[in-house]
């Protein structure tokens, strides 16, 4: 395997991660108005990315192959945790 496809294989690894942190910290002030802010977008969705990276990875050691539908759910569950977490955080 070249370069290039190692980092195209490592770019699609992680797009899951990166989407859902892009885009949660987007929708989530889009429905949930009542509580202020706590962290600006690019801070909630480097913590999201993180955390999500770690899940990916993390899934890929237990099942030892990628995209096991447990992954994505756990990574879907881990994110609206850490989301949750964010918004109570005072």
């Amino acid at each position: 395997m070249g370069i290039l496809a190692l980092v195209n294989h490592v770019i699609n690894f992680l797009a899951p991660a990166f989407w859902l942190a892009l885009l949660l910290p987007l929708f989530s002030t889009i429905y949930i108005r009542k509580r202020p802010i706590t962290l600006v977008w690019y801070a909630q969705s480097a913590i999201h990315f993180i955390v999500g990276s770690a899940v990916l990875v993390g899934n890929l050691l237990v099942f030892g192959r990628d995209g096991k539908m447990m992954t994505y759910l756990t990574l879907v569950l881990m994110a609206a945790t850490v989301q949750w977490w964010i918004r109570e955080k005072r």
